[in-house]
């Protein structure tokens, strides 16, 4: 009988843990927020929240009132909130490159640039070449968009524009998790221009480009973010899931009833012991 209940307990736990991965690298965390397991950030579903809110009518900010409302931000419990990070090597000057090889210009989708593994937009941080965008890798990597410069390592410099470019996704590939609200035209990043900190670095989700801009010049969207999970809000597949459980325990006899009990039992606490983030059914 004990080895019956180890062995149904980790079938169970096995079917939890296929469905927990079963969401890609953005999980939707409920309450509009979103979460990226790869970046360990959080986003807001909403990528215009300051205009949906009506902190301002169009949404449209200089670079000091976007990291202003960022910082003032109280959302889902949390006041932590930010503008998104670019980071580039301070020795390396701005320069345009297709492929993701400088931090200017495009990135890449799909096979991507040098060490971007998993590839997408300029990669993580993970990736050790000291160029990376949480914009960047959101617009390329979650949302699956394509760059307007097709990627090209022999010669980064050009541009032959791409079959497919644009904001055409908004919607992970697997089609489970949305952004709202994502503009077409420039967003804001926290992150100054080390060089010249007049300038600060921007991303385009029309395009998929990533430059400089002076910081009291313009008027640019905002999109907030903040570093680490949140708590979740159960998910439908993760009811459903439940009630499939309660369902076949009701027509069980007493003494299986017994048997499945300790069963879940076990699951329940490998589930609590289990390393955080690793998986993503019942997050928590």
């Amino acid at each position: 009988m004990k080895k019956q209940i180890r062995v149904r307990c980790a079938g169970l736990l096995g079917l939890l843990m296929l469905a927990g991965t079963a969401q890609a690298t953005l999980i939707d965390r409920g309450n509009g927020m979103l979460y990226d397991d790869v970046l360990d950030i959080t986003w807001l579903q909403d990528a215009n929240y300051a205009k949906t809110s009506g902190y301002d009518s169009d949404g449209l900010m200089t670079w000091e009132e976007a990291v202003a409302w960022a910082d003032n931000l109280v959302y889902g419990g949390y006041d932590d909130w930010r503008l998104p990070t670019i980071v580039a090597p301070d020795s390396v000057p701005f320069r345009f490159a297709n492929n993701g090889s400088n931090a200017g210009g495009y990135g890449a989708t799909g096979a991507g640039y040098g060490t971007d593994t998993p590839a997408g937009g300029w990669g993580t941080p993970a990736d050790g070449d000291g160029i990376w965008s949480e914009l960047g890798w959101m617009w390329y990597h979650n949302l699956g968009n394509l760059g307007k410069c097709l990627p090209d390592d022999t010669d980064p410099t050009g541009c032959v524009t791409q079959a497919g470019w644009g904001l055409n996704s908004t919607t992970t590939p697997d089609g489970l998790v949305s952004v709202d609200n994502l503009q077409s035209y420039v967003y804001w990043s926290g992150t100054e221009y080390a060089r010249y900190p007049l300038y600060a670095w921007t991303f385009r989700p029309g395009d998929g480009y990533q430059g400089l801009y002076l910081k009291e010049n313009y008027r640019f969207y905002a999109w907030a973010v903040r570093s680490g999970d949140v708590l979740a809000v159960p998910e439908p597949s993760a009811l459903l899931l439940t009630a499939l459980g309660l369902a076949a325990l009701g027509i069980m006899t007493r003494r299986r009833n017994t048997a499945v009990l300790k069963s879940m039992t076990c699951v329940a606490r490998a589930w609590q012991n289990r390393r955080p983030g690793s998986l993503a059914l019942f997050p928590g």
